[in-house]
């Protein structure tokens, strides 16, 4: 029998510490933790994963302390820091 809990990561999202599933994608981590979305355009509109292929862009978010990195293509780890500049 397997160890469940071995296959959670425990990820931070803009300071509040949650658990995933190993082999969630960032994007999920945010659905997972509430955020409304994942960043705020320069004129203050709310952004979140649209396409959810990295085409559209709209996803960024900052990845220990890496600015603009594609949410709904990066895969989470254990310890990975997520921050956002939209809605909490």
């Amino acid at each position: 029998m397997s160890d469940v809990s071995a296959a959670l990561f425990h990820v931070t999202v803009n300071g509040d510490e949650i658990s995933v599933v190993a082999g969630a994608t960032v994007a999920a981590a945010l659905a997972i933790a509430g955020t409304r979305c994942s960043r705020t355009s320069v004129s203050g509109q709310p952004r979140a994963p649209l396409c959810g292929m990295g085409v559209c862009q709209e996803c960024r978010v900052t990845i220990d302390g890496r600015a603009h990195v594609l949410a709904c293509q990066t895969l989470c780890r254990d310890g990975l820091v997520i921050e956002t500049t939209g809605s909490r």
